[in-house]
């Protein structure tokens, strides 16, 4: 791909981002555009190496993307938009997030497992943050919801996609996974 085309469908990319109000799928960037998906993302890749040190960021989650503000300048933003929400996550519900963060798609009764307790408050309060989302359902029997995290929880910890996540400790890993129901998923 030549550099004028490139810097052509760049454009074409960030103005459809900049003016969608929800995450845009690459499939609908790519038929928008007459490009492959592959050509899409390899400029969505480009346009988020541009974007790193300003204030805008790309996100990236499950086929789609969206323009964010640098999470850097959140409270900045929130101050001009006069946002004056409380962001404090409970305990409960940001130990419920972090396995759902690292082990999406997941079951409730995987979750509930690793954690040894219910979570159905921590995950209602996760859903109505928009943190978390039904993802899907297991093959197992009762066909369980699996939930996954959302862009927004992208946006709210900084994260341009899932797997800009920190490496989970082995002890933790070896431990979530002996704690995990066998016959589920």
């Amino acid at each position: 791909m030549t550099s004028s085309v490139n810097d052509r469908l760049k454009l074409i990319i960030e103005s459809i981002l900049f003016v969608a109000d929800d995450p845009v799928e690459i499939a609908a960037i790519a038929r928008i555009s007459g490009h492959n998906e592959a050509t899409v993302l390899d400029a969505v890749d480009a346009i988020a190496a541009e974007f790193q040190g300003r204030g805008l960021r790309i996100q990236r989650s499950a086929g789609a993307v969206q323009m964010v503000t640098a999470p850097e300048a959140a409270a900045y933003v929130e101050q001009f938009l006069g946002v004056d929400e409380d962001h404090r996550i409970s305990h409960a519900a940001l130990e419920t997030l972090a396995i759902i963060a690292y082990k999406q798609p997941v079951s409730r009764t995987v979750i509930e497992a690793i954690r040894g307790v219910n979570c159905d408050r921590a995950l209602a309060s996760l859903r109505a943050r928009g943190l978390v989302t039904e993802v899907g359902r297991a093959s197992a029997a009762g066909r369980p919801y699996l939930y996954g995290t959302t862009f927004r929880f992208l946006e709210y910890f900084g994260l341009e996609k899932p797997e800009d996540l920190p490496p989970l400790p082995e002890i933790l890993e070896e431990q979530a996974t002996a704690n995990e129901p066998q016959d589920e998923e």
